[in-house]
Formats: structure tokens, sequence, C-alpha cells
């Protein structure tokens, strides 16, 4: 079942029947922030344990400029820009029908980010990013998830900051490892109930 689920969603145009349910992500400073999720984008109807984790303790500063990659309908992205309103943010996603709903989240929540539709890193090409946030379709299996990897060092500047969620004993630890190999180093911010957030910082 989570194989098709991961399949349905991740692909490019979603044959399923649109439905949208509203999700509310309230965080430990009591700010609450609602989006509209769609059906046949990641997370319908929920906010996703891993990506709140993301939200709460990612690493940003002001003036950052930081790349939601595979945003799915918002959620990461949106929340952290309204916490960090000083951050410049970018937003990419292979789901075109995530990737509508994401742009109708940043309208319903006031912010702007500059959004494109595509697989992984190809829609941003000569850019560059202070930090690269990402809760990866580990489902997808390894081919994905290690181009994820690869391939960030050329998306960032020097002290810029990949920072990626997910379940330690689902594919996570193998995920450190890479991240270890490709940086030369990775570090765990925070764990909770199984998920762990990994930064690596490139220099």
């Amino acid at each position: 079942m989570r194989e098709n689920s991961f399949e349905h969603y991740y692909t490019q145009k979603p044959s399923s029947s649109l439905e949208t349910r509203e999700v509310t992500i309230r965080l430990k400073n009591g700010n609450v922030y609602r989006f509209i999720s769609p059906s046949g984008a990641f997370s319908f109807g929920k906010v996703d344990k891993a990506s709140r984790l993301l939200v709460e303790y990612a690493e940003v500063e002001e003036n950052d400029r930081v790349l939601d990659l595979g945003c799915g309908y918002g959620l990461i992205g949106i929340t952290i820009k309204k916490e960090h309103p000083d951050i410049t943010l970018f937003m990419s996603d292979i789901n075109e029908r995530a990737l509508k709903y994401a742009k109708i989240n940043a309208r319903d929540n006031n912010i702007t980010a500059e959004m494109r539709q595509g697989h992984l890193y190809e829609p941003w090409q000569g850019y560059e990013f202070d930090v690269i946030l990402c809760n990866p379709p580990m489902a997808a299996g390894k081919k994905v998830w290690q181009e994820i990897v690869n391939k960030a060092p050329s998306f960032l500047p020097s002290g810029g900051k990949l920072e990626i969620v997910a379940f330690h004993n689902k594919g996570g630890s193998r995920l450190e490892k890479t991240m270890k190999e490709v940086f030369g180093n990775v570090r765990t911010t925070i764990k909770s109930g199984g998920i762990r957030v990994y930064v690596s910082l490139k220099f």
C-alpha cells in the first residue's frame, strides 16, 4: 500500500479525481497555519510528522535563500517563511497538482515564493541556496534520495546547508551515511519518535 501510495503522488500528473481537505499545523510557539491539501499529493488530509519536525527545527537565518525541495502542497516552506519572513523562499515539486496548491496556500497565507515544477534540482540550474530543506520520498528508492544528496553541493555556496528529515530505521541511517560521504560531515539536530533531522554543511 505504501509503495502504491508513493507512486501515486510522485508523478507529474496525478490521475486521481481531485478532492481537497484543510489541514492545520500548530507550532510549539502557538502559531497556527492552515493549508488546503489535494488528493494525489503527499500527506493528503494531514500534517506529516516528519515535515512538522523539520519545520520546528530547521536552521535558517535572516536573509537566507531557502529551497523547499519536493514541496508538496507547501507546508514546510510556507510555514518557515511565515516564521522567518526575511528569508527568500523557493519551492519546487514534480507533481503539478501539488505545486498548484502550494501556490494557492502561499497566496492564502500571504507569502511570496518562486515556485517551479520539475524533478528535484532540474528547475534550478544556475541557482544557489543557503539552505536546502527536504522531506525526501524515501519510498522512491535509493536512486532518488541519493540524487538529492549527491547534487546538493552544486546548489550550495560555502557555508550552505542541506537539511533532511527521515525515519532513521526506514532509510534514514543510509541517508545519513551518504550525507557524511558527500559532504564530509553530518549531524543530527533532533530525534523524535524515530524521526531525525540530519544536517550537512558545505565547506
